[in-house]
Parts: C-alpha cells; sequence; structure tokens
C-alpha cells in the first residue's frame, strides 16, 4: 500500500462499525496508520464470548502504534444506540469524515429454516444498521461538504458462495451494493462518496467460527481490505462515487493510481 502525505488520511476522522476483529478491525487499524483518528465501534466491549475481540483492544492496539482511536460501545440495530455513537464522535473527535459500514452477521440455515425473526435480526444488522449510521452522518458531512461512506458487502450478494453464508444475508448484501450506487446518485454533488466494498471468503474470526474446519489457503485477508478501504477513502469523494468495488476492480483502480493491493 502506497501512503504519502499528499493521498494519506491525516486530520481525518472515521468511524468503524464491527471493529472488534475481523476485516472491520483491520480497516480501523490501516485507517489510523493512514494517520485518521478512529471511532472504534461495536457491542463487545469485554472478553468472554466465542470470538476473540473487543473495541477496547482494537483501541489499543491504534494507540500504541501512535494513533488517536475512541472506543464507543453500539449496536448497530438499535437507532438510539447509533445515534448516541454518531453524537458523541463528533462531541469528542469535532468531525466525522469517514464512516466505514462494517458491522454484520448472518444465520446459516437452509431458507426453509430460516424462520422470520432470523430474517428480521439479519436485515436489522446488515442492512437496516448501515440505513441508520448513514442517516446519522450525513447530515454533517453535508454541511461540511466532505464525506466517505464505505459499505462492507460481499461476494455473496452476487454469487453463490461456498461455503454456504446464508440466503438473508446474501439478500441484504445484495441491497447493499443497490443502497450503495442509488444513494451515490442521489446525494451526488454534496462531495460525499458511498461505496462499497466486495470482499470474498476472508480469514476473519468470525468466518473462522462457523467454518473450522475448511482450507483457507486461498481466501482473503483482513489486511487486503483495509488497506482497500483507505485507498477508497483517499479519493475525490466528488468523483469516485458508486462503485462497487470486486477484488478485481478494486486491483485495478489502485494499479491506475500507483497504489498496490
Amino acid at each position: 500500500m502506497k501512503l504519502t502525505n499528499d493521498n494519506g488520511l491525516e486530520g481525518k476522522v472515521a468511524i468503524v462499525t464491527g471493529a472488534s476483529r475481523g476485516i472491520g478491525k483491520a480497516i480501523a487499524l490501516a485507517m489510523a496508520q493512514a494517520g485518521a483518528a478512529v471511532v472504534v465501534a461495536a457491542r463487545t466491549v469485554e472478553e468472554g464470548g466465542p470470538l476473540e475481540g473487543t473495541i477496547l483492544q482494537t483501541a489499543e492496539e491504534i494507540k500504541a502504534q501512535g494513533g488517536r482511536a475512541l472506543p464507543l460501545k453500539a449496536d448497530v440495530t438499535s437507532e438510539a444506540d447509533v445515534k448516541a455513537m454518531v453524537a458523541q464522535a463528533l462531541e469528542e473527535m469535532g468531525q466525522i469524515d469517514i464512516l466505514v459500514n462494517n458491522a454484520g452477521g448472518t444465520v446459516i440455515r437452509p431458507f426453509m429454516e430460516l424462520k422470520l425473526k432470523h430474517w428480521e435480526l439479519v436485515f436489522r444488522t446488515n442492512l437496516l444498521g448501515t440505513v441508520a449510521c448513514i442517516k446519522a452522518v450525513l447530515p454533517s458531512m453535508m454541511e461540511r461538504k466532505y464525506g466517505h461512506i464505505i459499505n462492507i458487502s460481499s461476494a455473496a450478494s452476487m454469487i453463490i458462495n461456498e461455503p454456504f453464508t446464508g440466503l438473508a444475508y446474501d439478500v441484504c448484501k445484495a441491497g447493499l451494493n443497490r443502497l450503495t450506487w442509488g444513494l451515490a446518485e442521489e446525494i451526488r454533488g454534496n462531495n460525499v462518496a458511498v461505496n462499497a466494498l466486495v470482499p470474498e471468503n476472508t480469514t476473519s474470526e468470525g468466518w473462522n467460527y462457523l467454518h473450522p474446519d475448511d482450507d483457507k489457503s486461498s481466501w482473503q485477508t483482513p489486511e487486503m481490505w483495509g488497506g482497500i478501504a483507505v485507498f477508497a477513502a483517499t479519493r475525490d469523494p466528488g468523483t469516485f462515487t458508486g462503485r462497487i468495488l470486486t477484488t478485481e476492480e478494486a486491483e485495478k483502480e489502485m494499479a491506475g493510481a500507483g497504489w498496490k493491493i
């Protein structure tokens, strides 16, 4: 990854949801390494669950590397939590330049075994949570005429993924793609970009937990997507918007700008 004083994130403030582990944590660390102050947001504050990682640990890693981090507990399925998170971020950081909507989850069951409550949970986490976060940060971004909104989608939005990701999850991620380019077009002219990243199978704690025995030798790394997120956040928000960045498309865009994936 190529970073210079001209294309880094010095002076910027980023909120990254789902930042206690996996792709979210890698993006938070990458943003901090590029110079941004990072609001580390997720539900996990204390260790003890099935997955390793907390927002406090991510924040401490950022601080240990000389960065600035604000850990905030937030459940994106709660509109009150989201509003409180954004209000505190604005109060303590002064601005929000970047929002990374990474928080997500799935229920891996065949269609006939997916109850409506499962669909509702997955939609509230992956899609409605993203909408809530965007609605909370967008007014300040539009007022300042600057911002980057980066939605974390999935290859499962475009293909029948192997291993199985769960149909509710797949549908949500397809919805994120449509939200991305639809909102990008709707707010065009406000200098606020809306883009989506489309990871393939990635060696995150959650995916490893769900598929412990799968061969992961060809899987992508969270750090790769951290670099891609930084790249997206350093583009001109007035022109680099409405992109659904698969691995191939990200690599092409980055190569054209002199970056390596």
